[in-house]
């Protein structure tokens, strides 16, 4: 059997890649490809634990590298327990963050060692990196007025850390898709959804289509 095709998504808080990635899951199940979406920091039982720790309570909960090496344990077992057994089943994965968010929330946002964390990532993650990322890019004063007019009661860690945290990590994800363009595919988030899945889908179809 075939091995299934493994897509992230990336972006900035309130850049709409949460919805886009269920549009996609759901347009490629529709298209015969059996397909699995799964999100970060999550997507197993284990991993969901580690999530409520880390996205919920204050601000400064936890430093930047203590979140590091939490994100990375939650992603580990995201990946032994779903990812993994997905991708050997012949499934398309679909994830609304991986290692990206990592690099640009601990490491660019929070300032943590891009060698440590490239480092941690390559024991964690191995072999087993994304055949396609979609990084979805919004002015950060748009994405924020997005985030908090949902409707949300709590995981708002993130999304409270004010302007020039949320500008680092426009930054550096737009260093990552300079970076690594085999890999990646710049998605501008600021249409609506109709026009954004459009974009998505187009790219999905001529990166592994």
């Amino acid at each position: 059997m075939a091995r299934g095709k493994f897509i992230t998504f990336e972006g900035g808080e309130g850049t709409g890649k949460s919805t886009q990635s269920v549009t996609l899951t759901e347009r490629l199940t529709a298209s015969g490809r059996p397909a699995l979406r799964t999100r970060e920091p999550g997507g197993s039982v284990g991993a969901d634990e580690l999530r409520k720790l880390l996205l919920d309570g204050g601000v400064d909960r936890w430093s930047p590298l203590s979140e590091t090496l939490m994100m990375n344990a939650a992603r580990r077992d995201h990946l032994e327990r779903t990812i993994v057994p997905g991708l050997e089943a012949g499934t398309w994965v679909v994830c609304d963050r991986f290692a990206d968010s990592t690099r640009a929330y601990q490491g660019a946002g929070g300032g943590v060692s891009p060698a440590f964390i490239a480092a941690v990532e390559r024991e964690v993650v191995g072999a087993n990196r994304p055949d396609l990322t979609l990084v979805f890019d919004l002015p950060p004063e748009q994405g924020l007025e997005r985030a908090f007019g949902r409707d949300m009661f709590s995981e708002v860690r993130f999304e409270s850390k004010g302007l020039d945290f949320h500008n680092r990590l426009r930054a550096a994800y737009l260093a990552i898709a300079r970076a690594e363009p085999d890999r990646c595919v710049l998605i501008d988030a600021s249409g609506d959804r109709e026009t954004v899945a459009a974009l998505v889908w187009a790219a999905v179809m001529d990166r592994l289509g």
